[in-house]
């Protein structure tokens, strides 16, 4: 039953996807049917309006259909955060068959994130030294060959190897997608696009769980890479004969300390918040990841403000209401990423759901936001984001309030209408706070915008997923301390119950103790959520519809 579900779902995708794509196309066409006033040839193509548009050898070139460039794009990117989302399944098996720990076997994981953020700092240079096209294709190539990798794997330096080639070309991928929806729509549409784009952003990360539950109880894990392999061949012949979109190419400086500064200060802090999850905060990981990453973030910022040609322009954060949506969308992703982590571990650890069942519960939810992405889009062009961002902030502080509520019984109805009512209110906050923000921005400076956002963003969602899971793992062993100093033997009551119940008996109490205080600490840690939420939708309070930049 769960195949035809997931199959149907992934139909529902497609025809989603295509609907979208041929909606921009024929609003596309209209727009420069009216502009220009007569039917011409550019009516049936449209090109990617770039404020200067890349030199081009033949001046017979013909501009590709946005609609035909846009799918690639979102096709690649939804493959990529796909690959990042199902790893955290496959990863029991792959112990398994690679004969490895859990701590080694993590770096998988760790290493992924790693070679992400310090890939994503250094996009806009990669941007406008190569440009779209020939930066897309090595990116999707690099991922596709190190899906084959790792599909072949059978040694953990070989896994590993793959993982890294992967993530050079995902970590790539994310911030060059976003540079083409802010250039290739002009600011008062660029609500409807990023919406779009938010399919591949909202939906790949729910899918990923599901699918490689699904493949876990069907096939070997290696197919799940192999899928990836295929997918991103057919994504390359797609860009070979669809991906032309212009982009003026510049030569920008090769700063070697900027590029190193930002690669040890932006990893640091990706390695010591992400260890920070599974080890305690004193650990000498945690410790030492940490102060590098905060010693070299600190040159990287000195070095920025003070070279003549910076890697990464940070005066970009002069533009309050940019400063104001990357802050917010910053609590945003922490609150996110942590439940993204609990409620698995609430659905498959207290439950007892399989990682299928779970996903499937989390697909509804999904779909919403996937789906509400283009029509959040729209409403942010016509209504502005102060009154989307705080009816999405109350809608999504008041679902996660409801999750501090879990017991060991909560009907699997009462969760899915709650996580569904989440994801709604989460998908009137994501793409169209990015949007507000980018638009204050000149066009020069929206690869720099993208990028530093990018990597806010990310090592936001490290800090929020180690903070929760900190705050789950201290409130349970609290919890079960208070229960277990409870049934003591200095307790006369407890002590004669004890008596009676045998050795079997106080092992079942012990382990619901264990339990109970693992739903109590899984509360608390919505709770922290929640109130992040509650901070949010104070900040966007001070939002406004920034007037379009449009300084070149």
């Amino acid at each position: 039953m769960s195949q035809f579900y997931l199959l149907g779902y992934f139909v529902l995708c497609v025809i989603v996807i295509t609907l979208i794509n041929s909606y921009v196309l024929k609003k596309k066409k209209a727009s420069v049917a009216s502009d220009n006033g007569k039917a011409t040839t550019t009516e049936k193509n449209i090109a990617v309006k770039a404020v200067n548009s890349e030199p081009s050898a033949d001046p017979n070139q013909k501009p590709m259909k946005i609609g035909k460039i846009l799918f690639v794009l979102l096709f690649g990117m939804f493959i990529a955060i796909l690959n990042q989302t199902v790893i955290n399944v496959l990863l029991p098996l792959i112990m398994g068959d690679l004969n490895t720990s859990t701590t080694t076997a993590q770096w998988l994981i760790t290493g992924f994130m790693l070679v992400n953020g310090m890939l994503i700092p250094i996009s806009a240079f990669l941007i406008e030294r190569y440009g779209f096209r020939k930066l897309f294709i090595t990116a999707m190539i690099s991922f596709t060959i190190g899906s084959l990798i790792c599909a072949l794997a059978t040694s953990f330096p070989a896994m590993m190897f793959g993982r890294v080639v992967q993530a050079i070309g995902a970590g790539i991928l994310m911030p060059l997608g976003m540079n083409v929806f802010m250039t290739a729509f002009p600011p008062e549409k660029r609500g409807t696009a990023m919406g779009t784009m938010g399919i591949a952003m909202i939906l790949a990360p729910a899918i990923g769980p599901t699918l490689s539950g699904w493949i876990v109880e069907s096939y070997h894990w290696n197919v799940m890479f192999y899928g990836m392999f295929f997918l991103g061949i057919i994504n390359l012949l797609f860009a070979a004969a669809w991906f032309h979109p212009k982009k003026e190419l510049s030569n920008p400086a090769f700063d070697f300390f900027g590029i190193l500064f930002s690669s040890v200060g932006f990893g640091g802090l990706l390695y010591g918040f992400s260890e920070a999850g599974s080890k305690h905060w004193s650990s000498p990981e945690v410790v030492i990841g940490l102060s590098l990453g905060v010693i070299f973030l600190f040159l990287f910022v000195w070095r920025q403000l003070t070279v003549e040609k910076p890697l990464l322009e940070l005066r970009v954060l002069k533009y309050d209401i940019y400063t104001l949506t990357i802050i917010i969308n910053s609590i945003v992703t922490m609150a996110l990423f942590g439940a993204m982590l609990l409620l698995p571990i609430y659905l498959q650890n207290i439950r007892g759901f399989t990682p299928l069942q779970s996903g499937l519960l989390l697909l509804p939810g999904a779909l919403i936001m996937g789906l509400m992405g283009p029509i959040a889009g729209k409403l942010f062009d016509k209504y502005g984001i102060r009154v989307l961002a705080i009816v999405g902030l109350v809608i999504t502080s008041y679902a996660t309030y409801e999750f501090t509520k879990l017991t060991g019984e909560t009907p699997y109805s009462h969760i899915l209408g709650i996580y569904i009512l989440r994801s709604f209110g989460m998908s009137l906050i994501m793409m169209p706070i990015m949007t507000a923000g980018m638009n204050q921005l000149p066009q020069h400076l929206i690869s720099h915008g993208t990028a530093l956002s990018n990597t806010i963003r990310q090592v936001a969602g490290s800090i929020g997923t180690a903070i929760l899971v900190t705050i789950m793992t201290q409130q349970t062993t609290e919890h079960l301390s208070n229960y277990t100093n409870t049934l003591t033997t200095n307790n006369d009551f407890f002590s004669s119950q004890l008596s009676q119940l045998g050795n079997s008996g106080i092992m079942s109490l012990y382990a619901k103790a264990i339990k109970t205080s693992t739903i109590d600490g899984i509360n608390d840690a919505f709770l922290f959520a929640t109130l992040l939420g509650l901070f949010a939708l104070l900040l966007s309070f001070f939002l406004r519809t920034p007037k379009i930049n449009r300084e070149k």
